[in-house]
């Protein structure tokens, strides 16, 4: 079997066929009206390859009979899920079809794969992405919160507690377990794959406890991981969160995909964060059980 499909309108090419520098520019150029553009350059896609598990040669790029890129989207996988992302149509050749041949073709990749089981994002309000999943057999599972904290914001003194510092290989062993069905960007792989990453455990003087994991970017703090494991969650993840930018106060902090009924929720906005947009999370398929495991 051809790893090319090819219709009488476009052809359908791995994406492991171009370099990070072509695939980026062509992501770019689907974005330019896009309501979050998201910019991409070869490195940073790269990375996102790696971290979350992106498979090119099951991605795929559209091309025109012509030879111009017409759209390209994004396959990741994992040992009983698959991941659509990156999807993206130039802006004048939308509504021809090209989305849905895109999405088609990475379901059949990953059905190839044995995966059942898919999932995406879509942004709020957008509409005709979000209808194309509909009529697909997607359906929501909750929203995501994409959340921001800017370095001036002064952070307040730390909770008095037994706060600990953890190193990388005993913060992975605590994402590893029991943390439930989390978006993609925020399994456990995708901190495991991500460099530079620490935690915090905490014990406050109620006997309240918990840990927060994260990863430090030279200008950024990001991919939380909080979990509370005796006491309030709000109050536990805003002592965790005092030490944390009290430790690094000049850095910039983004997190993706917070759950929209996160009980530590409170605490980011307590500690000055603010929502810059928010996803629609969508399955396809049965979840396996380790997505179907209680928080």
């Amino acid at each position: 079997m051809t790893d090319i499909i090819k219709t009488d309108a476009i052809s359908l090419i791995p994406a492991s066929r171009f370099s990070f520098e072509q695939l980026a520019a062509i992501y770019n150029r689907t974005r330019v009206d896009y309501m979050v553009p998201m910019p991409m350059n070869a490195a940073r896609l790269a990375a996102y390859v790696e971290i979350y598990d992106v498979k090119l040669e099951h991605s795929l790029v559209a091309v025109a009979q012509d030879g111009e890129a017409l759209g390209v989207a994004m396959l990741g996988a994992r040992q009983d899920r698959a991941w659509i992302t990156r999807l993206g149509v130039i802006p004048n050749t939308r509504r021809g079809g090209v989305g849905k041949a895109l999405m088609n073709g990475l379901l059949e990749r990953a059905e190839r794969l044995g995966l059942d089981f898919s999932m995406l994002e879509v942004i709020k309000h957008n509409t005709p992405a979000h209808q194309l999943f509909l009529k697909l057999k997607f359906y929501e599972v909750g929203e995501l919160l994409i959340l921001r904290r800017a370095p001036h914001v002064p952070p307040p003194n730390p909770i008095v507690a037994d706060a600990q510092r953890l190193e990388r290989m005993d913060a992975l062993v605590l994402v590893g377990h029991d943390r439930g069905a989390q978006p993609w960007t925020n399994q456990s792989e995708s901190l495991s794959n991500a460099h530079d990453v620490s935690g915090l455990r905490i014990t406050l003087a109620d006997d309240s406890r918990g840990w927060l994991v994260y990863q430090r970017q030279k200008f950024l703090l990001t991919r939380f991981a909080i979990k509370t494991e005796k006491g309030d969650p709000a109050e536990v993840a805003y002592a965790l969160l005092t030490h944390l930018h009290y430790q690094y106060p000049r850095l910039d902090t983004q997190i993706e995909n917070i759950q929209v009924d996160d009980p530590h929720l409170p605490a980011y906005y307590r500690m000055g964060y603010v929502e810059s947009f928010r996803r629609i999370e969508m399955w396809r398929g049965v979840p396996p059980e380790s997505l179907r495991a209680d928080p």
